[in-house]
This record gives C-alpha cells, structure tokens and sequence, in this order.
C-alpha cells in the first residue's frame, strides 16, 4: 500500500510542469508526509525505519537512474579533461598559498616548506585516486555523497551530507567575506574599509559587508546561467592566474640567494611535518570536481586526466612557489602576513603587492564560482534522495544547471557574509572534510573486497578484522602524535599493526576489479590515506570538535523526525517493499 501511495504521489514530477513551482508535494510528495495522522503513524516506527536506514546501502543503478528522475530534466553533459583541470585549479589554488606559505615557513619549516607541500601534496593525491575511481565507476552529482550511500549506508552517508551542507554555507561565505578584505587592502591599508559599522548588533556580527554580499551573488548568478559557459570564465582566469604565479616563481628564483636556503632544516622533521599539517588545507577542493562527473562529457577518460592531472601540476607549483619565497628572504625574515609582498618589496619591487593581491583576488573569485557549481550539485543529489525536500533536485531545463540548489547556497552564504565578521567563520571550521576524505579511503576498500549476497561470509569478518587493524593502528599513532610522545617503539608498534591488517587484506580475494581507472596498490594506498586523514583530523582543535558534534546532534533531530521518513518511503518506492 505504502508502495501505491508513492507512486501517486511521485507521479506529478513525471508530469510536464512549470519550472517555477513551489506547492507542498514538490516539497514533501511522500505517504508519511500526507497528512497529520500518516505523519504520526510514521513516527511511531521510528525505530524499525531507523534499523532499516542503519542497515541499508543503495545500488549504482538507483543513484544513476532512479534517482536523477526527482530532477525532471538532464545536466548537459559538457565539460572535457580540460575544463576538468581549470575547475580543480581554480577549486584549489586561492589565497591559502600566499598567506600560509610565509607562515608556516617562518614558524615550522623554514626552506623545507618545499618539502611540506611535496609532503602534503603526496597525501591528497592519495584522496585524488579514491574520487576518482569512485567518479570514474558512478559518474552522479551526488560525488562523496552517492559513494558513501552505496558502500557504507544510508545513515552515515546522511551525516555526511549534513556537513556538506554546512560546509557549503559556511565556506561561501567565508571566502566572500575574504575577497572583501583583499580587495580593501588594495585600496587603503583598512581591510574594514568597505564595510558599514552598525552600532547596536553584538561584536562579530557588527561589520555589514555589501561587497562579500554582491560578490557571492554575482558568481552564483553566473554558475546558474550555464556549466560551460561558468568553466570558460574560469579556465581564461585561471591561465592568467597561472601567468602571474609564474612570473612570482621566476622572479623570486632569479633574484633570490641560494645562501638564504641555509639551515634547509632549522626545526628537523617535526617542523616540516608540523608545517605539512597545516599546508594541506590549500589542496582541499578537488573534491568539488568530482561532483561534475554527470556533465562530463567521456567520465572514464576526462576525470583521471582532469583531477590527476589538476592535482600534480598544483603540487609542482606550491613547491616552486616555497622555493621562491625562501630563495628571496631568510626565513626568520619571512612577514607572516604578507610574505610575497613584503619578500618583492626588499628587491625593490614594491608593485609587487598588488600583482600579487589582485592574483589573490581571482584565486577567491575562481573559489567561488567552482564551489558554487560543486556545492549546488552535492545538494541536488542530496535533494534527490529526499534527506532534503526533493524541491531543490529540480534541473532547469533550458540551463541545465540546478537553479533552487544554487540559490540555496547563494541566499544563505550571501545573508551570512553581509552579517558575519571572518574570524567568527574561521571558528567554526569544521573537520567534516577530512573525516569526508577518509570515509571514503575506507568505502574504496569495502567497495573492492565486500559485494552483498556474494562475498563469503568468513572472507568478510577477515576483512572486518582487518580493516579494523589498520583503523584502530591509525587512530593510535594519531593519539601517540598528539600527546608528544616520539618514542620509536610506540610507532614502530602502531606501524606494526597497520601493516598487518593491510598484509591480511592482501590475502583476502577482491570481490571487484574497476572497469577503466583504479586506485594503484591496493589496499595499501588507501589505508596510507585513512592515517594520513586521521592525522589531520587530531591536529585540529577542540573548537572544531566541539561544532562537529554540536552540529551533528542537530542533523540527527532532523534526521529523525523528517529525513529518516522520507527516505525510508522513497526505498520502499524503489525496492517494491511492504
């Protein structure tokens, strides 16, 4: 019966209907939401859903067909391993390179920073492989969101999606409120310069920033009008990006002094360590490009050659970049602040901070529009599988872009800029990202070594046991890390167990082999990303911690009074069940 009552009340999205509609089934078209009394039955099985939610994981074929019909109309299928490229350089390659360069060189790393990024470069790229084979196999907009439902549940992929979510607001708005700061400081020496004070709102929320609010506006309302005509904007920026770095990195070679590189390691490894921690923030991104797997035009070719290939030649360029700084300053002189500015300066080269303030602000305009293109697709596939109203799946059909998805991040992230002052933002970064990035390390193996009503269920619990070794191995050496102990026995335990869980995977037979594109020497690359994730995650603070569960006890009351029903009812729909 629940089964009869979702197709009718699914079958008025199949129907031709205006774009511009906003009744309550485009909101809530499903049984438990069709009146108070259904609504109330649904809540009094909350726990046989929730059990049911716990337990199940999705297929392929619903992420790829079913669920892409909530849309009503395709994506284009658009973009090449080019604009693939231009999309992750300008996902990734912002401000981060020209403010935490200096910084962590100075503080941790002195010229070793080179070997910081390389550090940090060599452990995105672990991340880089899982998305995309991952993209590669289940090209959908859903990206981390879709590959968690299918090999690791419904229920932790809704955790993920709610920080998603948060993560997209929160980001925008922070990067708004960024671009505001750079482009005052280019014009007087007040980065408030722009902004109007307002007396009587509490300190923080204080400082209203029209520009950040026009800012946010301006490049939603860009990634609205056309996928394709958002990636040529963005690759044209970024070639003249590129120009600029270059000219930075040739000038600051050839007008450096070698003798500046000397101590290369003035606080040893635990500094360039410390510093790799820290740098691989500016990395973070790329996944935004493995959302666009539906509008690629070949997925099995573009993707690899597009994120692969994105991620090696940032990792090139931030270490180049480090090279140059530390050539052209000693790095006890280096301004923490305003490294490449103040480095131009001393050479005589005071124009200098404005090339590289204007290089800064492209890097944030590109930040913006790829976020807006790579979050507005999460949400859709999120909409699309009703954990939100399925409202905002809906694709327009002459753009081909998610217009409600995108307008979500553009009123949100824009109302929160124009309020929000940028050090409250930067409070409640969240560790939702790494913890992304190492979920799916861990879904890459149960997808390669676990297929329901195939795997043996002896070749499971192995796999169970041995996966936990290298998790519980992983979490230890974090822990040991964090409470300062530098022991060689300790690690040499921890690293000990690692490679025995990693040995016993080994053994166990894989249950799947990728079609085109896989991730080399499994299982041992993605369990180097599981530490490498878990490590980040300890170094944060407790401020991030602290958000992290705040905001995920928020997302579960969600979750079990509407998204928990919706989904359950959309499953039935799907599985033809009881």
């Amino acid at each position: 019966m629940a089964n009869v009552r979702t197709k009718q009340a699914q079958e008025p999205l199949l129907q031709p209907r205006s774009y511009w509609r906003w009744s309550k089934r485009d909101f809530f078209p499903e049984p438990s939401f069709e009146s108070f009394s259904s609504y109330r039955a649904a809540v009094s099985n909350t726990c046989s859903r929730l059990k049911d939610r716990l337990l199940h994981r999705t297929t392929e074929t619903t992420e790829l067909v079913h669920l892409r019909r909530e849309s009503g109309h395709d994506m284009n299928r658009c973009l090449t391993w080019w604009d693939l490229i231009w999309l992750s350089f300008g996902a990734v390659v912002g401000t981060s390179v020209f403010t935490i360069t200096g910084q962590e060189a100075h503080d941790h790393a002195g010229p070793a920073i080179v070997l910081s990024y390389a550090i940090s470069g060599f452990s995105a790229m672990l991340s880089v492989f899982c998305y995309t084979e991952f993209a590669v196999e289940i090209p959908i907009a859903g990206g981390s969101f879709s590959y968690l439902r299918i090999e690791l549940g419904d229920f932790i992929a809704f955790t993920a999606a709610g920080n998603l979510i948060l993560e997209a607001i929160i980001g925008t708005a922070a990067v708004g409120r960024s671009w505001s700061s750079y482009f005052a400081s280019l014009l007087t020496n007040d980065t408030d310069y722009l902004r109007i004070r307002v007396n009587f709102l509490p300190k923080g929320f204080d400082l209203l920033d029209p520009v950040a609010f026009f800012v946010i506006v301006l490049t939603n309302a860009i990634a609205i009008s056309g996928t394709k005509r958002t990636s040529v904007l963005n690759w044209i920026g970024c070639i003249l990006s590129l120009i600029v770095i270059v000219f930075i990195i040739v000038m600051g070679i050839v007008c450096g002094d070698v003798s500046n590189l000397n101590p290369y390691f003035p606080n040893g490894e635990k500094g360039v360590f410390e510093a790799a921690a820290i740098v691989y923030m500016s990395y973070v991104g790329f996944d935004m490009v493995a959302t666009m797997a539906e509008e690629t035009k070949q997925p099995s070719r573009d993707i690899p050659i597009g994120l692969v290939g994105s991620m090696s030649m940032i990792t090139v360029i931030y270490c180049l970049m480090g090279l140059s700084l530390t050539m052209l300053q000693k790095y006890t002189e280096i301004d923490r602040n305003a490294a490449f500015s103040i480095a131009f300066g001393k050479i005589g080269m005071n124009w200098a901070k404005y090339l590289v303030g204007i290089c800064a602000l492209k890097g944030m305009t590109s930040s913006l529009l790829v976020m807006s293109l790579g979050q507005a697709r999460y949400i859709t596939q999120i909409a699309r599988a009703h954990m939100i109203p399925p409202w905002f799946a809906l694709v327009h059909p002459k753009s081909g872009t998610p217009i409600y998805a995108t307008l979500l991040i553009t009123i949100t992230g824009s109302v929160i800029t124009f309020f929000t002052s940028l050090h409250v933002l930067s409070s409640v970064f969240s560790i939702s990202t790494l913890s992304i990035f190492m979920l799916i390390a861990i879904a890459l193996l149960v997808r390669r070594y676990y297929i329901r009503e195939v795997t043996e269920k002896e070749d499971l619990i192995k796999f169970i046991t041995f996966l936990s070794l290298v998790i519980g191995s992983s979490i230890g050496f974090t822990i040991l890390w964090n409470m300062n102990r530098r022991g060689w026995i300790e690690y040499s335990v921890a690293a000990l167990i690692w490679s025995v869980g990693n040995l016993g995977m080994t053994l166990i037979p894989k249950q799947r082999v990728p079609k085109v594109w896989g991730v080399p020497m499994v299982p041992w690359l993605p369990s180097l990303s599981i530490v490498v994730n878990l490590f980040l995650i300890g170094s944060l603070g407790m401020v991030a911690f602290f958000r992290f569960f705040v905001c995920t006890a928020l997302m579960l009351l969600y979750y079990f009074f509407v998204g928990l029903h919706a989904t359950y009812d959309v499953a039935c729909s799907i599985n033809s069940c009881e």
